[in-house]
């Protein structure tokens, strides 16, 4: 699977420019099929950042039962840069990924959609490679402001660009803990990116595929 990284010199700007191009490829209506299987991918970092280390988990979408899961650690290429995650993490998320039984229908990434400052964050950059249907589950805001939100489980806000434009949900995932933000990467749109997260949430903060998906990545038992 490739990386559509093609014309990357290395420099920051020409990644910016690589990102423009390939959001304008991102597609923001519900296309996939009924759910049979789920997947999760996230990264964590080894040896003080110089190994990559990605995780990739297949769960049944009805029963949450994982079904697969596989690690991938390949050498850090780039230093971490804010705004450019996926130039640092998605070779070994493919790589990954890739390793997976099946593929499954619908994917979450730990990680910004298109509440990016140009619409190209981890999820919507490895949507537009793997034409997968793809959600970004954020911890934190990249961009974007949002109204006051509920303390209730379910509470929602609208992720609003400076132009006022919808970028995302801002999401109470659970009481008294931080919200998520979710924001779709490719092939889902942004009013079912959050009713979905909240339909494969259990007992904790995360929706089960980015759960077991970080504690592989960050190797936690």
């Amino acid at each position: 699977m490739p990386y559509d990284f093609d014309g990357w010199d290395g420099s920051p700007a020409t990644a910016r420019e690589i990102q423009k191009q390939l959001a304008t490829q991102v597609r923001l209506e519900d296309d996939f099929p009924e759910l049979r299987l789920i997947a999760g991918v996230d990264v964590g970092f080894e040896e003080g950042g110089d190994i990559t280390r990605a995780a990739a988990v297949l769960l049944d979408a009805r029963t949450l039962e994982l079904v697969a899961e596989c690690v991938a650690r390949i050498p850090t290429t780039m230093p971490y840069i804010p705004g450019l995650l996926s130039f640092r993490e998605l070779p070994a998320l493919l790589q990954a990924f890739a390793s997976l039984p099946e593929t499954p229908d619908l994917v979450f990434v730990d990680g910004h959609g298109i509440a990016h400052p140009r619409r190209l964050g981890v999820a919507a950059h490895f949507g537009v490679v793997s034409g997968l249907p793809t959600i970004g589950v954020a911890k934190k805001i990249l961009t974007g402001t949002h109204a006051e939100l509920g303390l209730s489980r379910g509470s929602r806000a609208d992720l609003l660009d400076r132009r006022g434009e919808i970028i995302g949900t801002v999401l109470r995932s659970k009481e008294r803990c931080l919200p998520l933000i979710v924001s779709p990467g490719h092939r889902v749109s942004l009013v079912s990116a959050p009713d979905l997260v909240l339909a494969y949430l259990t007992r904790y903060r995360l929706p089960e595929p980015t759960r077991l998906a970080d504690k592989l990545a960050s190797r936690r038992k």
